[in-house]
């Protein structure tokens, strides 16, 4: 079990062949920044194309939306098959829009269509709340009890989930599956291969929240024949607080009329033909709803120009060594101070971030704060750690582990209460 020390960590930057990524980051000052599964930081190319699309409403008024040079009327589409290659999946399948819950409304108004037996949906109990509360408002909608309707497969240890329940609860009353790709509190990552493969063996229609996966590793969404997913832009994708999220729909079902019709659910040639009727985009692009927000979409050009010349193999094989180093700190380090590790350690099982578990999390995260370290702290017990692959070095891990240490040997995170604060 190799061990992270300055040395190493010294030399793993030395041969990263990812390290000129951090120059293109804001980084704050004397910071380290362990938090990016939250919320990215800016890069000077997202910066660039936000003041870009400024620009075209600066110069041209209304006519950037065709004549700028980030032409807005087609940006949607653009950022979807920038997306594309990140999902495995082919352009037309791919639209930059709305948000994760919204997106989620309007794929569970397309898609959950209850009849006979069939009325339920499959979800889990370790899902971030707005998915589960769009989950149950949409049950309300069709005039069904969610305390019957929705299946929430419960987990063992309170941390991860496992495939062999979540298809054992596939009964033949589910109508609709949605479930994340990676576990918001421990970081473990789904086999979505198999669960989709025995969705569809049941004849349930299968959707997945990218959230915690987007950007940190590969899919294969096409070849793997989910039927839909969300996602988010403001994680690992880094374009900004309140980024454009964006919504896969596998070609097979391209040309079904979506549940939410709006405006720019149009074909774009007959989008301004101001017909009553309908006519839909044959695209992803027809699951769009209103106009797009173009001034927190345009960040997402810059900053996927980016992931293009990375590649989002190189950013999970670093992603990779990072959590390992992290983990194996943890249990050689740490574990004599009461910390367990919430991630599952195969490599296969894990998505992005490390996830670790003490009584007194939320003093000891108020105590790296105190020592410009940024982590992410999730009630009652647990500590997030993302090292970024784009912007994180070894060394950086190297200096957050040796703190956190410092901070526990000593006792010094004891000065703080803990307790959360409003945001956590």
């Amino acid at each position: 079990m190799e061990r992270l020390t300055k040395d190493l960590a010294a030399n793993l930057d030395h041969h990263d062949s990812l390290q000129s990524f951090k120059t293109e980051f804001y980084l704050p000052k004397n910071t380290f920044y362990m938090d990016g599964n939250s919320l990215g930081l800016l890069s000077k190319r997202a910066e660039q194309a936000l003041l870009t699309s400024l620009q075209d409403w600066k110069q041209f008024g209304i006519n950037g939306w065709t004549e700028g040079k980030q032409p807005w009327f087609y940006l949607s589409e653009k950022l979807g098959a920038m997306t594309a290659p990140l999902l495995g999946a082919k352009p037309e399948e791919v639209i930059n829009t709305g948000s994760i819950t919204t997106n989620i409304h309007q794929l569970l108004a397309t898609f959950y269509k209850p009849s006979g037996k069939k009325t339920k949906i499959l979800a889990d109990a370790l899902n971030f709340p707005s998915d589960i509360y769009a989950l149950k408002s949409q049950l309300e909608l069709h005039g069904y009890d969610p305390e019957e309707h929705l299946v929430q497969v419960e987990s063992s240890d309170g941390r991860t989930l496992s495939e062999d329940r979540i298809i054992n609860a596939m009964t033949e009353d589910m109508a609709l599956i949605l479930l994340p790709s990676v576990l918001y509190r421990s970081g473990q990552l789904l086999d979505i291969p198999m669960i989709t493969k025995a969705a569809h063996e049941r004849g349930i229609t299968i959707g997945f929240d990218l959230a915690h996966s987007i950007g940190a590793l590969p899919h294969q969404l096409h070849d793997w024949g989910i039927d839909f997913a969300v996602w988010c832009t403001y994680k690992y994708l880094n374009s900004g607080p309140g980024g454009v999220g964006g919504l896969f729909v596998h070609e097979k079902h391209l040309g079904k009329k979506p549940g939410l019709a709006g405006w720019f659910s149009s074909n774009k040639d007959k989008q301004f033909d101001m017909d009553h009727n309908l006519t839909q985009a044959e695209s992803a692009g027809a699951f769009q709803i209103g106009t797009p927000h173009i001034l927190s979409s345009a960040p997402l050009v810059g900053s996927l120009e980016i992931f293009q010349e990375a590649g989002i193999e190189r950013i999970r094989e670093k992603s990779l060594k990072q959590t390992r180093f992290l983990i194996n700190f943890i249990k050689e380090e740490l574990s004599e101070f009461g910390f367990t590790i919430a991630n599952p350690e195969e490599d296969e099982r894990r998505g992005g971030h490390v996830s670790i578990i003490h009584e007194e999390a939320a003093s000891i995260c108020k105590a790296l704060k105190a020592k410009q370290i940024i982590p992410d702290f999730r009630a009652p017990n647990v500590i997030r750690l993302a090292p970024i692959a784009l912007y994180t070095s070894y060394s950086d891990l190297y200096q957050v582990m040796m703190t956190l240490k410092y901070l526990v040997q000593s006792g010094k995170y004891k000065q703080f209460k803990n307790e959360r604060d409003t945001i956590a």
